[in-house]
């Protein structure tokens, strides 16, 4: 008898590869700790036989440019020691992000416009099946929400491969620290456009450009063409001399966008967007408080690659 596979028992290996599309030795070692595991097995376009026929009825088709797309998420931590990339930090730089060590001081990812960066292999294993998505890149988003643990999302595409019947291996946990609420006793250092004010949430999409190409004579890439990075704070509305946060908006101003997570050496987290532009402003309520909610867009300067930056000490 044919036994059902349990959702329950899903993992996820990875690891950077040398040379694009090229799987390197995956083992239990390269486990990574993440929520939300979820597979696109295939993704496709299809092309269509659109054969004359004297009946009714749909037309054969192909399954063409398959791919598969992998999304999860993470905790927004540290790895535990000062200078040591979290484990996901490959993850980062195979979204376009170009990594930056001081020893036993911090690690800072900014973003690069390259078109040929880093890349990762994924061992995506659903209770016994395993596909192996190699080749991928993508793009990452940060949630932070008042009480809630902070969150890193990842979406992921990579090329196509057929899943087989692999056992799930014995993973070891590294360089991923316990997270912390985002809040008031854990959360500093928070700034928009100067007003240190209070924030109920802040959110980031680095909304890279994640495209699949197939063409004669070339290898099947994924590549990063572009990016617009957005995101959204929500903070309790203050009096118009206090800040007028909609006067900035108004007159397209620029300011700074930027706090700091993690009290701990070795799990603190700094989020920075230097070169706010705040879009059009709206109110809300929160607990009967009334609340900003300020949509913004990070804008790099002339010099490029400094729109964002992410720093772990």
């Amino acid at each position: 008898m044919v036994m059902a596979k349990s959702y329950r028992l899903r993992q996820l290996l990875y690891k950077i590869e040398s040379s694009y599309g090229t799987t390197p030795t995956i083992t239990g070692s390269d486990y990574l700790e993440v929520l939300d595991l979820n597979i696109e097995p295939i993704v496709s376009d299809e092309a269509e036989r659109q054969i004359i026929s004297g009946y009714f009825g749909n037309y054969p088709v192909e399954l063409v440019n398959k791919r598969a797309n992998v999304t999860f998420s993470c905790f927004l931590s540290g790895s535990g020691a000062a200078g040591t990339a979290p484990r996901y930090g490959d993850l980062l730089k195979a979204c376009n992000m170009t990594q930056a060590i001081v020893s036993s001081t911090s690690v800072t990812y900014s973003p690069n416009s390259s078109t040929a960066g880093d890349s990762v292999s994924f061992y995506v294993n659903y209770n016994g099946v395993r596909q192996i998505v190699k080749g991928s890149r993508g793009s990452f988003d940060i949630e932070m929400t008042a009480g809630e643990l902070p969150k890193i999302n990842f979406t992921f595409t990579g090329t196509f491969n057929t899943p087989t019947d692999t056992a799930l291996p014995t993973p070891t946990k590294s360089n991923q620290a316990t997270p912390v609420a985002f809040g008031n006793s854990n959360t500093t250092g928070f700034q928009l456009f100067s007003y240190a004010g209070a924030c109920q949430s802040w959110s980031f999409d680095m909304a890279n450009e994640v495209i699949f190409r197939s063409l004669v004579g070339a290898s099947d890439t994924i590549q990063i063409t572009d990016r617009k990075p957005t995101g959204t704070v929500v903070l309790e509305a203050v009096a118009m001399s206090a800040k007028n946060f909609i006067d900035a908006a108004s007159n397209s101003a620029q300011g700074n966008n930027i706090l700091i997570h993690g009290t701990q050496a070795g799990n603190k987290c700094q989020v920075s967007c230097p070169q706010t532009d705040l879009g059009a402003i709206t109110y809300e309520e929160s607990d009967m408080v009334w609340m900003l909610n300020a949509p913004y867009r990070a804008i790099p300067t002339e010099a490029g690659n400094n729109e964002f930056e992410l720093k772990f000490t």
